[in-house]
This record gives structure tokens, C-alpha cells and sequence, in this order.
């Protein structure tokens, strides 16, 4: 059976979808499977995320996993598991997120920024690590990082882009959460779907 780590692992992107408006949900998850992304997150930062994320289950197949992103209480966990979600991922490490996470059978991907951040992470039981906000670390800290910590999976978020994903998959990335470089919001606005779909297999296309 293909879990949501495995999709992950296999292709690489988790696609961030971080709007004011989800009323063009549907669209924007079909342009982006469309496009080759099989990992798609919506935040919490919109109230209507947990209604998208439900809506956005039914239409799926089983190739493409639908979680949820800026989870920072163990309420929103419980109310994403309801909703259907079938990863979390937040900006930051809570010891409640994380035992609801796991009393949910959900996996968890929490925020960390220094290798002893990141390290606790993991032993914690986190399924991988977004290292955050990483536009500040660069491509190189995760060599540096994975050094002497070869076992972390590190998903960099902050900055990704199409210049520089094989970069950080070439100096040890786990999987890339991408989010305003790939989803633009000036696509999105003129409801340019065909924009959007090219602009994901522009990305799925540089991880070949």
C-alpha cells in the first residue's frame, strides 16, 4: 500500500496553497495534478481550509495525498483529521500538534530552523523535518546539517524556487514545500489554469 511518505518521497514537491479565496480549489488542485504535483496542502491560515480539504478528498484518486499546512493546535489537528487530511504540516514544533498527529495516525512534518531544533524533531516522531523559513539558510546548510545527522528527512520551505530546487535536492532535501513560486497568485486571479498546470510541470519537468 503507497503511503503519503511515499508519495512525498517518489515526487518530491508539496505544493502550498496559502490564499485569501479557496472558492477556485478545484481548479487549482486539478491544474496542479494536471501539471504532475501528487502533494497538496492547505493552510489553516483561511478559515475555509477544512471544507476545501474535505471537498478536495472526494475528488482525488489515491495517487495524490491532500493535507494540511499552518497547524499549530492539537484542536486544528483533530478538525483536519475530521476534514479528511492525510498529512500536517506547521511552522513550528508543538509537543500537542505532535501527539495529536500521532493518536490521529497523521503524519507530521513540524518547522524547526537549527540542527538541534531539527533533531528534536525527529526523535519526537516527526515523519520529516520543514526546515523554516529556509531563504535564509540556503542549499549548503543542509550538507552541513546532514553531516553528522545523516537519518533527518528535511523538506526546505521559504524560498524554493525553479533556480534553485535541484540545488537543495543535490545537497540532501528529503522533498521541497513550494509555495508562491509555483502557485501564482496572478495566475490564479485571472483563474489561468493552463498558467498554473504549465508552471507545475515546469517544476516536476526540472526534477527529471
Amino acid at each position: 500500500m503507497t503511503t503519503v511518505l511515499d508519495i512525498v518521497a517518489k515526487h518530491k514537491i508539496v505544493a502550498i496553497v496559502r490564499l485569501d479565496d479557496l472558492s477556485t480549489a478545484r481548479f487549482i488542485t486539478d491544474a496542479l495534478i494536471e501539471g504532475g504535483i501528487r502533494a497538496i496542502e492547505f493552510t489553516l491560515t483561511n478559515p475555509d481550509a477544512c471544507a476545501t480539504i474535505a471537498d478536495m478528498r472526494n475528488v482525488v484518486d489515491g495517487s495524490t495525498a491532500i493535507g494540511a499546512g499552518s497547524v499549530i493546535s492539537a484542536e486544528q489537528v483533530w478538525a483536519v483529521a475530521e476534514a479528511g487530511a492525510q498529512f500536517v504540516v506547521s511552522p513550528v514544533w508543538k509537543r500537542e500538534v505532535n501527539t495529536a498527529c500521532h493518536e490521529a495516525d497523521l503524519p507530521f512534518m513540524p518547522g524547526a530552523f537549527t540542527p538541534s531544533e531539527i533533531q528534536q524533531a525527529w526523535e519526537w516522531g516527526a515523519s520529516a523535518v520543514k526546515v523554516f523559513p529556509a531563504n535564509h539558510l540556503g542549499p549548503r546548510y543542509f550538507k552541513d546539517v546532514l553531516a553528522p545527522l545523516p537519518h533527518l528527512r528535511l523538506m526546505p520551505t521559504g524560498g524554493v524556487n525553479l533556480d534553485n530546487l535541484r540545488d537543495w535536492l543535490d545537497h540532501g532535501a528529503f522533498a521541497l514545500g513550494l509555495g508562491s513560486s509555483l502557485i501564482n497568485n496572478e495566475a490564479v486571479a485571472d483563474r489561468d489554469w493552463k498558467r498554473l498546470r504549465q508552471n507545475a510541470r515546469r517544476y516536476v519537468d526540472q526534477l527529471a
